[in-house]
């Protein structure tokens, strides 16, 4: 049935139109489509009847009868959020009819929301799991929770939150679903810590321990339904959490940051840290068994510790608005422990994920050169595999260049933390760490261009490569950090600078010595070509201008290509081989033809012929 999926869609929708009248408006209509749908609507222009509640045997003929209550409940929360929306911003506060109309919407929900669940409780009719009816009495129980919340009834909205705090804790074991997660960090657990912080409760109590402590146990149906699903959900010592314990060591009570301890105070944080060091015992036993090639599955491994270190800075964070919002000042002594519990965590948050990047790039930091990747292509017929080609190698060394540029950006944003701007040895570490990633990063370029080849700009970044190193190995090689049997993160070895030193300081003679050797390589071929500079005008002259060499001189008889001339009047009287010569004709006719002339070019006067 999905009654809390149901539910939760139709929410996040609400969150997509920004605004609950309009989702409120919405459910209106669904609820008339659904009412003509099932035949319970009330004709145009006849008698309004009113129809009696939801049965079993409703459910049972028709599991649309579910969504309507659902739908209806939902209706009247919408309404009730839709108040508080538009009167959220007022200085004095929600009261008077404004507050009284809220209560009673919200009271109208849950009417509708135990409706549902007391027709589901018959399962032999409605054909309902436990899991079904456990969802529709949390459903229930924060509706209730709700309600309670706005009447200033602070015990009876605790208990009401615990139910369905437990409820959706099991739901959540069995099925696996974030659904319930996501219940429980809001608004369940919101309301349980406020709820608390009204009744006086200490802030070292944990929520899931309060849940327990007020969850109605007298319910002998609910607890047996409940522990069927999670049997140590209502324990306060679980049989799971002893075994990790066990394993990862008693929750700690304290945290030191460069030598300064302060005690935990908040049961939350206190119990995310201790989450921290389970992950990272696991981190390390993960990564023993998988080989350096397999990057995929060693930087996959990291996401545990990941979630926990991130789950632990939330919850100090949390701790330290609750505080804030109290009226608790900054020089309180709570607030200064929270604010090194905060550095602390966010440190370790930052070092993981950037032991993570060290493991995408490669072994040892991506300073070793992979071999030669072939190309296998799918179909057998084909031919053998080839080696990838220079694109696809560029691909991979920009990659490295982006996890470079996320490293230190991660190194950056340490020094947002709380007190490490005034800690100037700690800024000298993390400024000879920036170094050392850099010194990689222009690496992994460097021999990007030597692929092109481009050997001076590879020279050039190597050498920027070669002066990084050399600030780092000045700092780092005094450091403590010597523990190589741990996970890799932001702690950077003496023997890591050192290697990556002694690395540089080849590959820039190397490179020296190939540029070296093509400039002697286009300097010879440059001075092969000794033509004066008159004569290679058309060229660029790309080593320069030898101005010693403009013209040749003295100068010497060199062939000159001209245009051959034609004598017209010449052709007539020599005598080629192979060609006859006519004589002249007679003096009689050479004169007739001469006045033939002269009176054609009498009569041919002016254009075209036509003279005056």
């Amino acid at each position: 049935m999905e009654v809390t999926k149901f539910v939760v869609s139709g929410r996040d929708k609400a969150k997509l139109y920004g605004d609950y009248a309009a989702y409120r408006k919405q459910l209106s209509n669904r609820i008339h489509n659904l009412r003509r749908k099932l035949g319970i609507s009330t004709k145009p222009r006849a008698k309004y009847s009113g129809k009696g509640p939801v049965t079993a045997e409703d459910i049972a003929g028709n599991h649309e009868f579910i969504h309507l209550l659902l739908l209806t409940s939902e209706r009247a929360w919408a309404h009730a959020e839709s108040m508080r929306e538009i009167h959220s911003a007022d200085t004095k506060g929600i009261s008077g009819s404004t507050r009284s109309h809220i209560i009673s919407r919200l009271h109208k929900s849950t009417i509708y929301a135990n409706n549902l669940f007391q027709c589901l409780t018959d399962q032999s009719q409605t054909g309902a799991t436990i899991e079904d009816v456990l969802e529709a009495r949390a459903y229930a129980a924060t509706l209730a929770g709700a309600t309670e919340f706005q009447k200033d009834n602070w015990e009876a909205c605790v208990k009401s939150y615990s139910e369905a705090r437990i409820i959706y804790s099991a739901l959540a074991t069995a099925t696996k679903s974030d659904i319930f997660k996501d219940l429980l960090a809001d608004p369940v657990d919101q309301s349980i810590r406020y709820g608390a912080y009204q009744m006086r409760l200490p802030r070292t109590v944990a929520v899931p321990t309060i849940a327990r402590k007020y969850f109605p146990r007298s319910d002998k149906k609910l607890v047996s339904q409940v522990e069927k699903l999670e049997p140590d959900v209502l324990n306060d010592q679980p049989t799971k959490a002893k075994t990790e314990s066990a394993e990862a060591g008693a929750i700690p009570k304290t945290i030191t940051w460069r030598s300064r301890t302060v005690d935990l105070e908040d049961a939350t944080i206190a119990s995310a840290l201790a989450s921290v060091n389970s992950a990272a015992q696991k981190l390390a036993e993960t990564l023993a068994s998988v080989t350096a090639a397999q990057t995929k599955e060693r930087a996959s491994a990291y996401d545990d510790i990941l979630i926990a270190s991130q789950d632990a800075v939330d919850a100090t964070k949390h701790a330290i608005d609750e505080l804030l919002g109290e009226g608790v000042g900054q020089g309180d002594k709570r607030i200064q422990s929270l604010q090194i519990t905060r550095t602390a965590v966010g440190y370790d948050m930052v070092s993981w994920r950037i032991g993570r990047n060290r493991v995408l790039v490669g072994e040892r930091d991506g300073s070793v050169i992979d071999g030669p990747v072939f190309h296998q292509s799918k179909k057998k017929t084909q031919k053998p595999a080839k080696e990838e080609g220079i694109g696809r190698k560029l691909a991979h060394f920009r990659e490295k260049a982006v996890l470079y540029d996320s490293i230190l950006q991660s190194l950056d944003s340490i020094k947002e933390l709380p007190g490490i701007a005034a800690d100037e040895a700690f800024q000298e570490e993390l400024e000879a760490k920036y170094n050392y990633f850099s010194a990689l990063k222009c690496l992994a370029i460097a021999r990007s261009h030597a692929l092109l080849p481009s050997l001076k700009n590879a020279l050039a970044l190597l050498s920027r490569a070669s002066e990084k190193c050399n600030a780092a190995h000045a700092y780092l090689s005094n450091s403590m950090d010597t523990d190589s049997s741990s996970p890799p993160n932001i702690k950077v070895s003496p023997t890591e600078v050192q290697a990556l030193k002694d690395l540089l300081d080849g590959e820039v003679q190397y490179y020296r010595a190939l540029v070296e050797l093509s400039n002697l390589s286009q300097t010879q071929s440059s001075s092969l070509n000794k033509s004066p500079l008159i004569e290679i005008l058309s060229e660029y002259p790309a080593q320069g201008v030898d101005l010693e060499n403009l013209v040749t001189y003295p100068p010497r008889l060199e062939p000159v290509p001209v245009k051959p001339l034609f004598f017209d009047a010449a052709w007539n009287y020599i005598e080629y081989p192979g060609r006859h010569v006519e004589k002249p004709a007679a003096q009689n006719g050479v004169k007739g033809s001469s006045s033939a002339e002269s009176k054609s070019a009498e009569q041919k006067k002016g254009w075209f012929g036509f003279g005056r």
